[in-house]
């Protein structure tokens, strides 16, 4: 390769690399980057690769705290204590968390396998600094399930250092699952835990 071909290679390859830096920056600045992300990871867990490992055992699990408060979309403030005798299913999550964004589909697809009379609760309870994020957020998509906000630290075991963090909850308050991370749930196999856990 002579000099003329080296400069050439050279000054393409920094003009590949400007573009791609330049793109980045536009996803970054402009807020797409968390929504690109998202839609990514959602493509990896349509391929049915990250699902939740179920508990083999539906009993023996740990006691779990009713003393988890959160609010509604009035501000009407609540907690766990209040659905008591159902199982609950309940995701911390953010708008600003790319993997959030990933599962929801799985989550609100799940969501409407159940309703009331099948004594499972969900609790999608957002971390968002500023709660009308959250809801526009729920709203743009049309996802109509019901959301709620932080209003305390959570207690022990329901600290997490990670988002997307998912748990369920026996009727009787044990911690029959915790999931750090995404994953699909709409399986059929999650979908007869929660059934299983229910009756």
């Amino acid at each position: 390769m002579n000099t003329e071909e080296k400069k050439s290679s050279r000054k393409r390859t920094f003009i590949e690399w400007g573009a791609l830096i330049g793109i980045f920056a536009f996803l970054y600045f402009t807020g797409l980057h968390t929504q690109v992300i998202g839609t990514m990871q959602r493509g990896l867990l349509a391929t049915g690769l990250i699902t939740p490992s179920i508990p083999g055992e539906l009993e023996n699990f740990p006691d779990a705290s009713r003393e988890f408060y959160f609010a509604d979309e009035d501000a009407l403030v609540q907690s766990l204590k209040q659905y008591e005798g159902d199982v609950i299913f309940m995701n911390i999550w953010a708008t600003w968390c790319p993997p959030c964004i990933a599962e929801m589909p799985s989550i609100y697809s799940l969501y409407n396998r159940f309703d009331e009379d099948d004594n499972v609760t969900f609790l999608l309870v957002s971390v968002d600094e500023e709660f009308d994020k959250a809801k526009e957020f729920m709203s743009v998509r049309d996802y109509s399930i019901p959301i709620y906000h932080f209003r305390t630290r959570a207690p022990g075991a329901y600290e997490s250092s990670a988002i997307p963090t998912t748990y369920v909850i026996t009727p009787d308050g044990k911690l029959a699952f915790k999931k750090e991370g995404l994953a699909k749930y709409d399986t059929p196999q999650f979908d007869a835990f929660l059934r299983d856990l229910a009756e």
